[in-house]
């Protein structure tokens, strides 16, 4: 690359010292023959001048004599004409054998009182020359110069211009070779520079002292070597805290490109998998299981948060996979192991349903001894008062077995439910009827506003009873002093919204979020008085998920509180 910087420049130089000496040389030899064409005109119009003075005076001399004289001291030829263009006499030619000059241009002017100046190739010589007449008395006189005594004077210069001319090239070439090749090989170093930076040398430097163009371009790239240096340095920096933070994290990360092709995966996912993911390679060469990848492809593809529960990745554990898009392109995946969680998650379930299954008998024989002394003549009135006591605490203690059950089978799944096409309006109606004595007896009107009856749902019709009657029931508890409690439902995006709003006293809004956790309650000292378990809501919620659907609640407070769940609407109908 050097020597191709090295010829460009010499050509570059030898192109312009080329033009220059040529230019300087046909500028000065152009001069220097207009210079000596124009002093032999000034001479030879003096010496005409003079010439044609002497015509006049010189009386002692022939016309013959004096222009032989005039011309041999001249060094050019003389010639005396009359006013009719008769040569009367010539310093080189017999004048009777010339031919008649009175339209020469010269003599025309010297005719009308001026100098005339001509030049042409004589008709007697046939070479060129330069013709410088003037008016003497009785005709004119003229002196002819031969111009190709220019060209003989011309010569040596011409020679000495051009060894000058070559003598300077020489010189020139050699200045301009020596700077081509100071100027190559200081680009060569730049070169080699950028190369080197190029090839990942951030270390790289080019120190230029020059301030010239090149020697701040050195500056400038040895300026931003450093700083990408230092910026490439910062990111090494950050990228091992990264991967000291990833591979420190008990979660299973991995990280793909948009093809599907492993980019990084920390220590827990090398020591989740037989065979540690292999860089650059595809994916599904490490992971088989369909859910995970799935999810990973979703998340590059769509660009969004995808979410998986995974069985098979190693055997016998249960990972929850979150997957999210990268900015370049593909994903990023964490693995969190639920299978601890979900053991305990079960034993808990087991134990809650152990228990429950185990206070029953002893609950339903405390109930039926207590009710058996209840209706005994024996016992008096403070004994009926404790008994009483016991009997509401056992009955108590019974439901709230009784939803324990129900809650735990609910969640684990054990619960099977029979999922019919059923219609909004009879799901509605059952509600009414079953609800409406006791609507009566709290005062309260309970009421259908919608009922959509030509929309049908995929429910268990039992199981939507219940989510039914455990609203219901909060609203008869808590909203009474409504006097009234609205039932309904309307169309919602692929399924049905059913509500249940009461005109009761509302919920702060702060309640609100955790309404559907089990054992809460907003008013724990109502609740409790009213028999009340704090499990209802927990039941209805996980009997709207079970469904495929979703539950919330709205309130204000002094403005009611209005319950929906949404359940998916039958093929048939959104189809």
């Amino acid at each position: 690359m050097r020597s191709r910087i090295f010829v460009k420049l010499m050509v570059v130089f030898l192109l312009v010292i080329g033009v220059t000496a040529i230019t300087l040389q046909m500028t000065v030899h152009g001069v220097w023959k207009r210079t000596l064409r124009e002093q032999i005109e000034r001479n030879l119009k003096q010496k005409t001048l003079m010439f044609a003075y002497r015509v006049e005076a010189d009386r002692q001399h022939s016309l013959a004599d004096i222009t032989a004289q005039e011309g041999q001291a001249a060094g050019a030829r003389a010639t005396v004409i009359d006013p009719t263009g008769k040569v009367l006499a010539d310093s080189e030619a017999d004048a009777d054998s010339m031919e008649n000059h009175e339209h020469r241009p010269e003599f025309v002017s010297a005719f009308a009182g001026k100098v005339g100046v001509d030049e042409r190739k004589s008709h007697t010589l046939g070479v060129p020359f330069l013709y410088v007449a003037a008016p003497v008395s009785g005709g004119a006189v003229r002196m002819a110069y031969p111009l190709a005594e220019i060209e003989t004077t011309d010569r040596p210069l011409a020679v000495a211009l051009f060894w000058g001319s070559l003598s300077a090239f020489v010189f020139a070439v050699l200045v301009a070779a020596l700077a081509s090749r100071y100027v190559g090989r200081r680009l060569h170093r730049i070169v080699t520079f950028a190369e080197r930076v190029a090839g990942g040398d951030l270390t790289a430097r080019i120190a230029s002292a020059s301030t010239d163009e090149i020697g701040q371009v050195a500056a400038a790239l040895d300026k931003t070597a450093r700083r990408v240096e230092e910026s490439y340095a910062r990111v090494q920096t950050s990228q091992r805290e990264l991967e000291t933070l990833l591979n420190s994290m008990q979660d299973a990360v991995i990280a793909v490109d948009i093809d599907g092709r492993v980019q990084w995966a920390n220590r827990g996912m090398k020591r989740l998998l037989l065979h540690a993911p292999r860089l650059n390679a595809p994916l599904i060469d490490s992971v088989r299981d369909p859910d995970f990848l799935a999810a990973i492809q979703e998340a590059a593809r769509d660009q969004v948060v995808r979410s998986a529960r995974s069985n098979t990745i190693a055997s016998g554990r249960t990972f929850d996979v979150t997957a999210a898009p990268m900015p370049g392109g593909g994903a990023v995946a964490v693995l969190r192991d639920l299978t601890e969680t979900e053991r305990m998650e079960k034993s808990r379930r087991d134990f809650i349903a152990n228990v429950s299954h185990e206070l029953r008998t002893p609950l339903t024989s405390i109930q039926g001894y207590t009710e058996t002394l209840l209706d005994s003549p024996l016992a008096d009135n403070h004994v009926r008062e404790f008994l009483e006591i016991v009997r509401k605490n056992a009955a108590r203690m019974s439901r709230l077995t009784e939803d324990l059950l129900t809650l735990t089978r609910v969640e684990s799944g054990e619960q099977r439910f029979s999922i019919l096409r059923v219609g909004t309006e009879e799901l509605l109606q059952d509600a009414l009827e079953s609800f409406q004595e006791v609507a009566r007896t709290y005062g309260v009107e309970l009421a259908i506003e919608n009922s959509l009856p030509a929309a049908h749902v995929n429910a268990d019709r039992e199981a939507i009873h219940q989510i039914f009657s455990n609203l219901i029931e909060n609203a008869f508890k808590y909203a009474a002093s409504g006097k009234k409690v609205i039932l309904g439902a309307r169309a919602a995006e692929n399924g049905v919204e059913f509500y249940v709003r009461d005109f009761g006293p509302g919920i702060s809004s702060e309640h609100l979020p955790r309404l559907f956790e089990r054992f809460y309650r907003v008013d724990k000292a109502r609740s409790r008085e009213s028999g009340g378990t704090g499990l209802g809501l927990a039941i209805a919620k996980h009997i709207v998920l079970a469904h495929g659907g979703t539950i919330r609640a709205e309130s204000e407070l002094h403005h009611g509180s209005t319950f929906f769940f949404t359940l998916l609407a039958s093929e048939t109908d959104s189809g």
